[in-house]
């Protein structure tokens, strides 16, 4: 439940950036109106056609009598109507990434910027940069349309079809919609596409709590290009959060560097490697006279050699 409210959080925080960088917020507008006028015009091509896409997919129903042939592919048209919108919301955010792919790298840029720390970008050509993010977009959107599938498929049983069905295919879409809205961040960085679904799927709840009320939001007309920009920001500060720039030294590590380097496994482990080597008894002295050894002020277990917080 936290990461559910910490990703609902990061939504605001991105647009309250841009609300104070209203320069900013302009510039990332302009894919995105590119983007809706694409989408409304698909979308106005399929509530036209779909009554004919639901007669030619149901024939078997030709025969049926009134009320059932007529509520079979009413049933039809709206969970394919239901279906291309939420294909839209999905693809409408990897479309716009890819046509505002300078828009939104300088965008996010500029958040680094201003929160501080901002990892330099790979250096690669601009159309390497949107080949990746195609390639990417492509990759994410196949997995997104499995479920999909999956999920017209369970619409159409009784009850739970048109209850549990719908609430669990908002949260899919939205954890796909934080996978497409952290990519311009992650790509920054040069993680690969099956590391940032990794990264994600390790904070479920974070991902859904980001990108499920953005799904919401962007079914009322208008409101994703107004909020893609904000919408940009707040993910590029969650993977600030998600993706630390430096790590902590593992245990390993932490061990080598204060007490030597560790023997193999089975093996025994060399002279002094877990600490300072004992000094030889002095003579006419036995063991319960041997003076302590000194610290060292150097060498493998001093602080000297450790390596410095980050490393």
């Amino acid at each position: 439940m936290r990461d559910l409210v910490a990703g609902m959080r990061y939504l605001g925080k991105g647009q309250r950036w841009v609300a104070q960088h209203g320069r900013w917020w302009g510039f990332g507008l302009i894919p995105a109106l590119i983007a809706l006028v694409l989408y409304v015009a698909v979308l106005t091509v399929l509530a036209l056609w779909s009554g004919d896409i639901a007669a030619w997919a149901t024939p078997f129903a030709d025969d049926w009598g009134s009320p059932w042939q007529g509520l079979l592919r009413g049933v039809f048209v709206a969970l394919l109507f239901a279906g291309g919108l939420m294909l839209s919301v999905l693809t409408f955010t990897a479309v716009t990434l890819l046509i505002g792919d300078p828009f939104y790298e300088s965008l996010s840029e500029k958040v680094e910027e201003s929160e501080g720390n901002c990892p330099p970008s790979p250096d690669r050509p601009l159309w390497q940069e949107i080949w990746i993010a195609l390639r990417d977009s492509v990759h994410v959107l196949l997995r997104a349309a499995g479920f999909g599938i999956l999920l017209f498929v369970l619409g159409f049983v009784p009850f739970i079809g048109q209850t549990v069905i719908p609430a669990i295919g908002f949260c899919v879409s939205g954890f796909f919609l934080a996978v497409e809205l952290t990519s311009v961040a992650m790509q920054r960085r040069d993680i690969p596409v099956r590391e940032r679904l990794r990264l994600l799927r390790g904070r479920k709840a974070l991902a859904v709590g980001f990108g499920t009320p953005i799904v919401l939001l962007f079914l009322i007309p208008f409101v994703a290009v107004v909020l893609m920009p904000g919408a940009v920001a707040g993910a590029t500060l969650l993977v600030r959060d998600l993706v630390p720039d430096e790590q902590e030294p593992s245990a390993p590590e932490q061990a080598a560097g204060q007490g030597g380097a560790a023997a193999p496994y089975g093996q025994p482990a060399a002279p002094g490697a877990y600490g300072p080597p004992s000094a030889p008894f002095p003579p006419n002295q036995g063991p319960q006279q041997a003076p302590p050894s000194p610290r060292p002020q150097s060498g493998p277990g001093s602080s000297a050699a450790r390596p410095p917080a980050g490393w």
